[in-house]
């Protein structure tokens, strides 16, 4: 894989594709007045590549985050995740693919109040995964919630309520839930971002972790150069253009301690 000029696509093989985004397009319009939020996006994202999505406020990151993962259309291009082209499905097709192509780290967690950390875990495998409608399905949901939660360290924390938790439990709680159907994508939207530097870098050594083991493709967004620095890929983002994609080798100065 090579470095890509600002503007052109990557150079990852199409057939190892995990993410392809072709001349991907957005723009809003208020009154008379249109604005181009995204100008003509190319890239693509290798099965198993963590990729940092780089860029200020109002770069367009969050934007094209939100096209990845078949929350908006675009004006124009296309998104292909896994091989299937996303971006102009059908509702329901959609909700169904993202379902279970997709794994989502938000900032804010979003975990629901009145589900347990184990329930909060659960819930993606339960409204997904037709098998855990049966009583053995649920047992094997289970046990991979359970598996999770004690990878993440929370083995003793599964019957606690997000008010119980710290918000860095809740993000590793929303952590174990994004892995919970082995999605091949995860999506991450400054997955640190309301957290300090302790709890923040344990969250990048835990994503960084089941990306591993998973085999998972993971793009995060993030506006923090440290945090992009221990991706092998930092596509960077201004004024809804690709100014630069970098390649290396992900920095070895991430440890993993006890979790």
């Amino acid at each position: 894989m090579t470095v890509v000029a600002a503007g052109g696509v990557s150079s990852v093989g199409r057939t190892d594709a995990m993410i392809v985004v072709s001349d991907l397009r957005k723009s809003s319009r208020t009154g008379s007045t249109t604005v181009e939020i995204l100008k003509g996006i190319d890239f693509t994202v290798a099965r198993g590549e963590f990729a940092a999505i780089m860029g200020a406020s109002g770069s367009g990151k969050s934007t094209l985050l939100g096209l990845l993962a078949g929350l908006d259309n675009p004006t124009s291009g296309s998104v292909t995740l896994n091989g299937t082209a996303i971006s102009y499905l059908a509702e329901d097709k959609l909700a169904q693919l993202r379902g279970r192509t997709i794994g989502f780290v938000f900032q804010s967690y979003q975990l629901i109040p009145t589900l347990t950390a184990l329930e909060n875990v659960l819930l993606p495998y339960e409204l997904n995964d037709d098998s855990g409608k049966a009583n053995d399905g649920r047992t094997v949901g289970l046990a991979r919630a359970r598996e999770l939660l004690n990878s993440v360290g929370l083995g003793a924390r599964m019957d606690h309520y997000p008010v119980q938790l710290s918000g860095g439990e809740q993000q590793r709680v929303a952590l174990a839930r994004a892995f919970i159907l082995r999605p091949p994508i995860v999506l991450a939207d400054e997955p640190t971002g309301n957290l300090d530097t302790v709890n923040g870098q344990h969250i990048l050594e835990l994503l960084l972790h089941l990306n591993r083991v998973e085999g998972t493709t993971l793009v995060l967004v993030t506006h923090d150069p440290a945090l992009a620095a221990h991706a092998g890929r930092r596509i960077t983002l201004r004024d809804g253009m690709v100014v630069s994609d970098e390649v290396s080798g992900p920095h070895a100065d991430v440890v993993l301690g006890e979790v």
